[in-house]
């Protein structure tokens, strides 16, 4: 008859139970303990990426039954939306009353008594969807950080973030990557990895990339945990401020590993879209000043100097997107004046406008095939297109900018927001940490809204095509403006043209492409395939993001490795 025997570590709290089996019994026993050496992996999404809830007293003056204002996970909850006019979308999108809804077992910030924290992240790690690799759940199970506290899988996740995040979107990124990157003791999920040349994956040319090795790949994970956390951020407010808020998170996190006894000193910073701009931020010596603590970053679908896309969404709303794509970014605004209304008010949300390193001319006004005009002339969007006031193709409408009539939400503080977006991304220049690799959308099959096209109406035969007043606005790229010329009024119809340029249908190549130019990129992917907000459900994207973060995690060195 076996007898037990139980063996207790200190290494945070860790407890291994065996058995001593009959001397007949010749089957040896395996105990597998967890590395001591820990790099965590912390994942930052894009904009609407992050779960967001509102102050108890804006969720008493909207008679919410609970706080969460935005968790795309939850469809019901968030397609309510679809049937808020613009002013209670600003108030339940404003960036002064809401923050990102953690995890929260113990004090249950749910806003309502009857709901508890893990119901409201019920969707994480939901064992109904089955992935693609093996096992069908992220190996969560020999946690370092919780491990001791006997939580269920889904429970570990919670605790590192998952539920923060648009988790079916993120998913299969999360899910893959704690996986293939955490099984120390059967690499066969990297295998696949080994020997490939990663234009295989449509790696650039330059810097050249060599194919990872079998000893490449263990290096990079033998003996070393990388365990898979998410960080959601405020994605209205400043990525400035997000990028200070991140720092105190990653500070903390890294104490916690210490605590429970493991060797921590470098995180591993993995981005999608807006996240990279945090990213940025975080590492840059006068903002987060945290290069140190970053073994290094991956960049997935960065808009590096921005995108006219927003600009042409604030204007006309988000465009229809193809059969089977996400819907949920629509919810933010089928029109115009409902995005304005959001994004208007939001620092964070101006930030993705071409800044000045786009370059000029990408706001064009056309008629009968001929450019009239393309601005910017001078290299200032911000003076010569978004804070233009009473100019029918400036950005802001100020009839749609604060239909909830708040006494701060004036065009001049949209003007201080853009003036904050232009001192953001002066700063950050051409920043990158000194470890850094992207990968992005250069296809041509999605276009990405490179430039934005004003035709004007062929019948037009006025003269001052830039003192049309509107008369009329669909709020969906459909102007009637009328020009008074010699006391007659002459009316034409402006509409917006479509979408060109390769990218991912939101960030095109001529933004994404300041990575490789700037030439100091580790490594850039110029990929095809993907639409933006699907990109890491791309296996293209997430073989180069695995190979990648491998390169990251074989370059650490343990400073106070005393193993």
């Amino acid at each position: 008859m076996a007898t037990q025997l139980s063996v207790e570590f200190n290494l945070s709290g860790t407890k291994a139970t065996g058995f001593a089996t009959p001397r007949e019994d010749k089957t040896p026993q395996v105990m597998r303990v967890p590395p001591r050496r820990i790099i965590p992996v912390v994942f930052l999404p894009g904009i609407m990426g992050s779960n967001l809830r509102v102050s108890s007293q804006r969720q008493k003056e909207l008679k919410l039954s609970n706080n969460a204002v935005w968790r795309p996970d939850k469809v019901k909850e968030v397609g309510s939306l679809l049937c808020s006019g613009p002013s209670r979308r600003q108030r339940l999108l404003d960036q002064a009353t809401t923050e990102v809804d953690t995890y929260d077992p113990d004090h249950n910030s749910t806003g309502n008594a009857d709901e508890t924290s893990d119901q409201r992240n019920s969707k994480v790690v939901d064992i109904d969807v089955t992935l693609p690799y093996e096992s069908g759940s992220p190996r969560l199970i020999g946690d370092p950080l919780h491990g001791c506290h006997r939580l269920s899988i889904e429970e570990r996740a919670r605790h590192r973030g998952w539920g923060e995040v648009f988790f079916s979107s993120y998913r299969q990124l999360l899910e893959t990557l704690e996986e293939r990157l955490n099984s120390q003791y059967d690499s066969s999920h990297l295998s696949e990895l080994a020997g490939i040349d990663p234009t295989v994956w449509q790696a650039h040319p330059e810097p050249r990339l060599r194919a990872l090795s079998e000893e490449d790949i263990r290096k990079a994970l033998n003996g070393q945990y990388l365990p898979v956390h998410a960080m959601g951020y405020n994605w209205l407010q400043s990525n400035y401020d997000s990028a200070k808020t991140i720092s105190t998170r990653i500070e903390k996190l890294i104490e916690d590993y210490q605590r429970c006894g493991f060797l921590c000193e470098k995180v591993i910073i993995l981005t999608h879209s807006m996240g990279g701009l945090v990213a940025r931020a975080l590492a840059h010596p006068k903002i987060g000043n945290m290069s140190d603590k970053i073994l290094g970053v991956v960049h997935g679908v960065l808009p590096a100097v921005g995108a006219p896309a927003a600009y042409k969404r604030m204007r006309c709303g988000f465009e229809e997107k193809k059969a089977g794509l996400d819907p949920v970014p629509k919810i933010i605004g089928n029109k115009g004046s409902e995005v304005t209304a959001v994004l208007g008010n939001s620092p964070g949300g101006l930030q993705l406008l071409p800044c000045s390193a786009y370059g000029n001319g990408w706001l064009q006004i056309r008629h009968n095939g001929i450019l009239f005009d393309s601005l910017p002339k001078h290299g200032d969007p911000y003076e010569e297109i978004y804070k233009l006031r009473d100019h029918w193709y400036g950005l802001l409408r100020e009839e749609w900018l604060n239909p909830a009539e708040q006494a701060d939400a004036t065009f001049k503080r949209a003007c201080g927001f853009l003036n904050e977006a232009r001192d953001f991304h002066e700063l950050l220049g051409d920043f990158y940490h000194p470890r850094t690799y992207g990968h992005y959308g250069a296809d041509p099959s999605q276009p990405s809204w490179e430039s934005v096209v004003w035709e004007i109406s062929r019948d037009y035969v006025g003269r001052r095509w830039r003192e049309l007043r509107i008369m009329e606005d669909d709020d969906q790229g459909g102007l009637k403006a009328r020009e008074t010329l010699e006391g007659r009024h002459l009316d034409t119809k402006i509409k917006l043209g479509p979408s060109h340029g390769a990218g991912d249908q939101t960030v095109p190549l001529r933004s994404a492409e300041h990575q490789l130019l700037i030439g100091g990129l580790k490594g850039v992917f110029r990929q095809t395939g993907y639409e933006h907000q699907e990109s890491y459900k791309n296996q293209l994207a997430l073989n180069s993001t695995l190979y990648c973060v491998i390169k990251i995690a074989g370059k650490m060195w343990w400073v106070n490795d005393d193993k």
